[in-house]
C-alpha cells in the first residue's frame, strides 16, 4: 500500500506597520548593505543581517566571482563570520533583502538550497530554531519561525 507524507509549512506576513522595533532594525541594515555587493556578472544584489544571542548584529551581502561557484551568498557570509567569531552565541534572526541593480524595487528571495543548509547546520548545533526575516517588494516582511517552513527535508547528519 502507498502511503503519503505531508508536511505543512507556513510563514508570517507583516506589513510595514506590524513590524517589530528588532525586526526593522535587521531588515534596515540588510538593506544598507545590499548595494556593498559585489555581483557584477548577475547584478543580483543580496543583503543579510544576522542577530546573536549576546546581542550582535552583523551585516554582509554575495560577493559573485568570475570562477563559479566559488561566489559566496550574503546568508553564508555573515552566518561564518559570526560563527567562526562568537562560536557560543546562538543566532537569534536572520534578515535577507535582495533586489537587481537596476530596479528600485525589492525582490523577493528566500535563501538558497546551500543557504537552507547552512542556517540548518546552527539550528542543530544550538538545537533551537533561526527566524528567517524576508522582504518583499510591498515592504512586507514574510517571516519563518525556522529552516524547517524553508526546507522540510533537510540533511541533518551523516548517521541517519
Amino acid at each position: 500500500m502507498t502511503k503519503n507524507i505531508e508536511i505543512k509549512v507556513s510563514l508570517e506576513v507583516f506589513s510595514k506597520e506590524e513590524w517589530l522595533d528588532e525586526d526593522a532594525m535587521l531588515i534596515n541594515k540588510a538593506k544598507e548593505i545590499l548595494e556593498n555587493a559585489h555581483a557584477p556578472y548577475s547584478n543580483f544584489l543580496v543583503g543579510a543581517a544576522l542577530l546573536l544571542e549576546n546581542g550582535g548584529v552583523f551585516v554582509a551581502n554575495n560577493q559573485e566571482n568570475v570562477s563559479f561557484p566559488v561566489g559566496i551568498c550574503a546568508e553564508r557570509a555573515v552566518l561564518s563570520y559570526a560563527m567562526g567569531n562568537f562560536p557560543d552565541s546562538r543566532p537569534l534572526k536572520i534578515a535577507i533583502v535582495a533586489k537587481r541593480r537596476v530596479d528600485n524595487q525589492l525582490a523577493t528571495v528566500t535563501p538558497c538550497g546551500l543557504c537552507r543548509q547552512t542556517i540548518n547546520e546552527y539550528e542543530v548545533k544550538f538545537n533551537h530554531p533561526i527566524e528567517i526575516l524576508m522582504l518583499n517588494p510591498q515592504e512586507e516582511i514574510l517571516k519563518a519561525s525556522g529552516i524547517d517552513q524553508l526546507l522540510p527535508f533537510r540533511f541533518n547528519d551523516l548517521n541517519s
